[in-house]
């Protein structure tokens, strides 16, 4: 059994693309449990639009936005699945998704969170990522990171058990850390298994068409970064690809005195010019 999260928000618009593509993507034992953060009537109104489908398995509705630690952990805590995995509201999965990263899990144990690819083909830096792609037993093969995005990824239960639960201090990045330092291998599939993420300016069913509505509605992590218009937005997507596909398999280089010098680094560069790149 698969059981797989999806945190909903207050942007219905990709909820009525995304959450009827994960369900009708979704193997007849995988299973969707949704999280709804607000109270947003149109957001609300679209996964209600499904809520008879077979796949969809259990909803929560958070009245406050409880952001998405909480609703991830809820799901590790309270779903028996051999794999478990959280799709984003504001993404789309290849069908190929599922069937492709379990078969991987079955036949490399070592394989603890591996994932689908969210950027486009411009985005890919041949020279950067050779280094770091890697062949496992029954022909798979990995761009190997100790990260992957919060989305389209794909974990074993034993994981979890090893790591625990994402502690109130940590992102999904750091967990992920935690988990590669415990020997599991983690990466994104290759050749990339594609994930649509609309909240990229360059998706064809992006809301971000200009200035305004990037404004009227701004991502998290662009506030986060001082992003304010479109091109930087979109800027910063070309540089969270580079960052991952340059990023050090040197588990070193993210503790100690390393792990200092960047928060230090980030926080004179968020000082100076109001932002700080992922």
């Amino acid at each position: 059994m698969i059981d797989i999260l999806m945190i909903t928000y207050n942007r219905p618009e990709y909820v009525r693309l995304s959450l009827p593509r994960l369900l009708d993507v979704c193997p007849t034992d995988a299973r969707v449990w949704v999280w709804h953060n607000g109270t947003d009537r149109a957001t609300l109104e679209a996964v209600g639009q499904v809520r008879d489908h077979p796949r969809l398995h259990r909803f929560h509705h958070s009245p406050t936005n409880a952001g998405l630690r909480e609703p991830t952990n809820w799901l590790w805590a309270e779903a028996s699945g051999e794999y478990l995995s959280k799709v984003d509201d504001d993404c789309l999965e290849d069908p190929a998704w599922l069937p492709t990263l379990r078969r991987a899990h079955t036949d490399v144990a070592d394989f603890g969170v591996i994932a689908a690819w969210r950027f486009p083909d411009c985005d890919v830096d041949p020279e950067l990522m050779a280094p770091k792609l890697a062949d496992f037993p029954g022909g798979h093969r990995l761009l190997r990171n100790h990260w992957v995005q919060g989305s389209g990824y794909l974990v074993k239960r034993e994981v979890i058990r090893q790591v625990g639960p994402i502690a109130a201090d940590e992102s999904f990045t750091t967990w992920c850390l935690r988990a590669a330092r415990l020997g599991w291998v983690n990466g994104w599939y290759h050749p990339f298994i594609r994930e649509d993420h609309m909240d990229d300016p360059r998706s064809p069913h992006t809301i971000y068409r200009t200035d305004a509505d990037l404004a009227a509605r701004l991502p998290l992590s662009a506030r986060s970064t001082g992003v304010r218009t479109v091109e930087e937005w979109t800027e910063h997507m070309r540089h969270s690809a580079r960052l991952v596909q340059a990023a050090s398999l040197d588990l070193r280089h993210y503790q100690g005195w390393r792990l200092r010098r960047q928060i230090v680094t980030r926080r004179i560069r968020r000082a100076f010019t109001g932002r700080a790149p992922w």
